[in-house]
């Protein structure tokens, strides 16, 4: 593991309101990251491209888009998550 690029990735984990998030969400760059996973240990993943990786959270409902559903209830809510860039996706976490 590329312990720089996954510090990089740590670095650039915030909490950010969704409000905030909503214009990714609307270019569908928002992704949802259950809190089953460590936010940080998937960014990494993403940010080196590993497909195996990310198929498989997919595949387990682990890692998705943001749906309809969740954006419409962080909003109603003002839901603060952890967030972190990873070009082009922003993943987000509760």
């Amino acid at each position: 593991m590329d312990e720089l690029t996954k510090e990089k990735v740590n670095l650039e984990t915030a909490k950010i309101h969704w409000k905030d998030l909503q214009r990714f969400f609307a270019k569908g760059e928002a992704v949802w990251v259950s809190s089953e996973l460590d936010l940080v240990e998937v960014g990494y993943q993403f940010s080196i491209d590993s497909k195996s990786h990310v198929q498989a959270w997919m595949e387990n409902n682990q890692v998705a888009l943001v749906s309809d559903a969740q954006a419409l209830n962080w909003f109603e809510s003002n839901t603060e998550l952890w967030a972190v860039v990873v070009k082009p996706w922003i993943l987000i976490q509760e």
